[in-house]
């Protein structure tokens, strides 16, 4: 079995200037130009305090689905009828990784009934050809799809199948074929697709940092292989891509800085490459504080009401340098944890004697990533009710700070902070500096989803980038049928069409050939639909509703 697949391995990230000489070939996997995968023996039980063993940004992060048209909206109609135009994605790709897709779906198929998917990369199944250098899952290209197509079960042929659903919808928002009959199209009907169905995080990885069993999750090592997997697949078509990334995690600095935001950061501003991001659905959920403190003694706490549903979960506090932090954890039984200062590697646990609480504390002076200080804090067993953090300025000094909750179904709505603040609550990766990052307005209203995340970063990028309709969505779903989906991941998948339309424009029709995903990015941003009442850029608009038709009317000027 490859160590990739194997719950005795953590799969750590490492510099790949820094990989120990010693590793075995197998202990290491290649992610991209800058990490590699170390695969680090676990053993037959969960170390709690692995976490201070290595560090914390050695660990992959653990990501969640973004919660799933109106094309006349976001001005796609009108570009897609123009008939000096008609950009409907010709000659370019849309990248998805996700839950999968349903390959057999009427959104996918050509009018002769083969597919207008280049391939799969379904990292779940193991019985197939891996695609080449990468070691684990099977691919399936577009030939291998149309014979299973041809036959009476095409899937005992290609057996991927999209369980869920949100990939599939993601993937159809962006290029699904028109059906008049649904009232459905896609933004580039004409666009190929490139899916990587993640496979989910490992057992491990879940335990380490306390997510529950029936929890849909993925960890970033899976993602980062997935985005190379695309990249290659597009630079052997010799084709621009369009990669749509509807996932998001909440437990980050929230600064753009870390192992996926840095690739993504890096690959947009490459030739042929645009990449939309979901702001995520954390702006209502109250998993969010932030407090400035300006008095002394310098000290403050916090209150979070933890919920009879979450028996265990994980929370992370970003102080704002150059404060540096103590904690201290009362229970609402009354235990403490008395003060735990920081320190460059140390994993501090606790047991409370009045319940089966337990709870571990890593105080890090000095996140790499990012140069600031951590406080990641996981806690098993939780008693019902009022949690009080305290936490102190050793510097005796003004000082601010943030604390999260974890994204999406990690949690449920029980859990939050009694105070919370719904600014600051873009998901990872989209606080990274060049993304596409998109928030979802309701189409219907002109108004912003209440839910969606909120900029700015923690350290002031203007995030969100943009706004495009994300209110129940018309979309492909599974076994061939159409639904509805809300959300900022759905607004990803339609910014992910738009982009596409203009890499065909650009690239394709060869009116700017060594266009990037910064430069669609930036051409967006001065063409975005604006409220005159409004102050651009916001923390909750970015810089307005996407519009592809006012671009295109500004460079007919």
């Amino acid at each position: 079995m490859a160590k990739i697949l194997d719950e005795q391995y953590y799969d750590l990230i490492f510099n790949n200037t820094v990989l120990p000489q010693t590793a075995a070939d197998d202990d290491i996997t290649p992610m991209n130009e800058r990490e590699s995968i170390l695969h680090v023996y676990r053993g037959d039980t969960t170390d709690m305090c692995m976490i201070g063993r290595y560090l914390y940004h050695n660990f992959p992060t653990i990501y969640t689905l973004c919660s799933l048209i109106s094309l006349q909206q976001s001005g796609i109609q009108s570009v897609q009828l123009n008939p000096y135009l008609s950009l409907f994605g010709q000659g370019t790709l849309i990248g998805i990784i996700d839950t999968g897709i349903d390959y057999q779906h009427p959104a996918f198929l050509n009018r002769d009934g083969t597919t207008r998917i280049v391939s799969i990369w379904d990292q779940t199944i193991q019985n197939g050809p891996a695609p080449g250098n990468f070691g684990y899952g099977t691919e399936y290209n577009a030939d291998s799809i149309n014979y299973a197509l041809r036959s009476a079960n095409p899937l005992s042929t290609v057996p991927t199948v999209d369980e869920n659903g949100h990939g599939t919808a993601v993937a159809s928002i962006a290029a699904g074929n028109t059906d008049t009959v649904n009232n459905f199209s896609g933004v580039v009907p004409d666009a190929g697709l490139v899916v990587v169905k993640l496979k989910e995080a490992k057992q491990n990885i879940r335990e380490l940092f306390l997510v529950p069993d029936n929890v849909t999750c993925y960890q970033e090592t899976d993602l980062l292989l997935g985005i190379r997997y695309l990249i290659e697949t597009a630079d052997f078509m010799n084709r621009p891509i369009s990669i749509c990334f509807a996932l998001g995690n909440s437990l980050n600095g929230h600064d753009g800085e870390g192992s996926m935001s840095d690739y993504l950061d890096y690959l947009i501003q490459n030739p042929w490459i645009g990449i939309s991001c979901c702001a995520g659905n954390e702006g209502n959920a109250r998993r969010h504080y932030y407090s400035n403190i300006t008095n002394a003694p310098y000290s403050e706490e916090f209150e979070l009401r933890v919920g009879n549903e979450d028996h265990m979960f994980s929370m992370e506090i970003w102080p704002n340098a150059p404060a540096v932090l103590t904690i201290e954890v009362v229970s609402p039984t009354g235990e403490t944890t008395q003060m735990i200062y920081p320190r460059i590697m140390e994993c501090v646990p606790y047991s409370f004697t009045r319940s089966s609480s337990e709870l571990w504390v890593n105080n890090i002076l000095l996140e790499q990533e990012s140069g600031n200080q951590c406080i990641l804090i996981r806690i098993r067993n939780p008693v019902e009710g009022v949690w009080i953090f305290r936490v102190s300025n050793i510097n005796s000094e003004d000082f601010s700070y943030h604390a999260w909750l974890p994204s999406g179904n990690l949690i449920s709505g029980g859990t939050y902070f009694l105070q919370s603040s719904p600014d600051t609550t873009i998901t990872s990766p989209g606080n990274a500096k060049h993304l596409i990052t998109v928030t979802a307005y309701n189409q219907n209203s002109n108004s912003v989803l209440i839910e969606s995340g909120r900029g700015y970063s923690r350290t002031g990028k203007v995030k969100p980038t943009l706004a495009a309709p994300g209110f129940e969505l018309t979309c492909a779903a599974p076994l061939g049928s159409y639904s509805s989906y809300t959300g900022t991941g759905a607004a990803a998948a339609q910014t992910s069409g738009i982009v596409a339309m203009i890499l065909e424009w650009a690239v394709i029709r060869g009116n700017y050939s060594q266009i990037t995903g910064n430069d669609i990015s930036n051409m967006l941003q001065r063409a975005a639909q604006r409220n005159e009442a409004l102050t651009y850029p916001n923390n909750i608009w970015g810089y307005g509703m996407v519009n592809v038709n006012n671009l295109f009317d500004s460079l007919s000027l």
